[in-house]
């Protein structure tokens, strides 16, 4: 089945008394047409239950308010695993869709959504940031704490991204979703600077698990419209879950990526064993009884989250390492999400420090599509 826009399961929407005259909050505002709440600035909407019981109900309130702390940093690494060096562009908390592992049951001490409607300061923010270092390439995504283009109908935030992003020849923007509202995307002049990325996962686990999330055709044709649009593209197959039928369905999805998919215009391809906080597990448990993937055996990793046995990884990963080799064009990054260099190696047959770091293995990805394009204009 196709749930649609997942926007549409907003039905509550709230807007801070400093936040209420807004030229751009009362633009969305407009746009949902929904009956709209006034809340003190330091009150929360009214959500009924208690957490994290009421996160399903939480799923449909939206919150249009200012942020008040950084809108960019770091990816919130452990240095006992490899990381890309990701810069994280946050643009609001929360996400209408309802995938079972999602870690922000219990990253988050509230239900409902939020959105920022400060923009000049986000802006104002990147500004200093690209000042202060022009040299430094840098990759940057919306998608940590938030679904890039769940809300997107809503907040119509996209178009503003990639045109700030269009000129800047230091950078790329990564918009990460499990959803298809690509619409706004469509069109618009962005210079190569942004790339547009879908979570995948085995069939199976897309379909149970992952409630309120677009389909894997949906997401592959909304991949096919974006390549037309001249988007370079990612994928993510994170978490990656040991299920019943693992190895076909994994096998399926990659197949099926690059039946529809052009190889060329993939940029990288993550891969990321499931990976959580303790809490997450009680928490999922409590909330989706019919999902039994976190009762696998899992010990806990250098990072303090719960992963699956070194072995366990090491055979899923090769199997879909393996078959992500005999589709990928040459050029695409292959990678792995909070890795030790041990996994690499077992995996890969090399580490990311002998071919010049993670990070410089992934600028590399994008430099060379970019040198790519050059070359074929006229």
């Amino acid at each position: 089945m196709s749930y649609g826009d997942p926007a549409k399961y907003i039905t509550r929407l709230y807007v801070t008394e400093e936040c209420q005259q807004d030229d751009y909050a009362r633009e969305i505002i407009q746009r949902s047409r929904l009956p709209v709440t006034v809340i003190g600035d330091r009150e929360h909407p009214d959500v009924a239950g208690v957490y994290p019981g009421n996160l399903t109900q939480g799923k449909h309130h939206l919150l249009l308010c200012r942020n008040r702390g950084r809108f960019f940093k770091p990816c919130p690494a452990t240095r006992e695993y490899t990381c890309c060096e990701y810069q994280v562009l946050n643009i609001g908390m929360g996400c209408p869709m309802d995938c079972v592992y999602c870690i922000l049951q219990a990253y988050l001490n509230n239900p409902w959504i939020s959105f920022f409607v400060n923009k000049e300061d986000l802006f104002a923010e990147l500004d200093q940031a690209f000042a202060v270092d022009s040299q430094t390439f840098l990759r940057i995504g919306t998608g940590e704490f938030t679904d890039s283009l769940a809300l997107d109908s809503l907040t119509c935030f996209s178009p503003l991204l990639v045109n700030y992003m269009r000129g800047k020849q230091n950078a790329v923007l990564e918009l990460k979703s499990k959803s298809v509202v690509i619409d706004n995307l469509e069109g618009l002049e962005h210079g190569g600077r942004t790339l547009v990325a879908w979570s995948l996962n085995s069939p199976s686990i897309m379909e149970q698990e992952e409630i309120r999330a677009a389909g894997l055709e949906e997401r592959l044709d909304a991949a096919v419209r974006c390549a037309d649009w001249g988007y370079r593209l990612a994928f993510h197959f994170d978490p990656i879950i040991w299920h019943e039928g693992w190895e076909e369905g994994y096998r399926t999805t990659i197949r099926r990526l690059f039946a529809k998919v052009p190889a060329d215009r993939i940029a990288w391809i993550s891969l990321g064993a499931l990976r959580y906080l303790p809490a997450l597990q009680s928490i999922a448990a409590e909330r989706f009884p019919q999902s039994n993937f976190f009762y696998e055996e899992f010990i806990e990793g250098l990072d303090g989250k719960a992963r699956y046995f070194r072995s366990q990884r090491v055979e899923m990963y090769k199997l879909i390492a393996d078959e992500l080799a005999r589709f990928a064009d040459p050029a695409t990054c292959i990678y792995f999400c909070m890795e030790s260099e041990n996994i690499w190696q077992e995996v890969f047959g090399y580490t990311p420090s002998e071919r010049g770091g993670l990070r410089a293995m992934l600028d590399r990805s994008v430099q060379h599509d970019q040198q790519h394009a050059a070359s074929l204009k006229p």
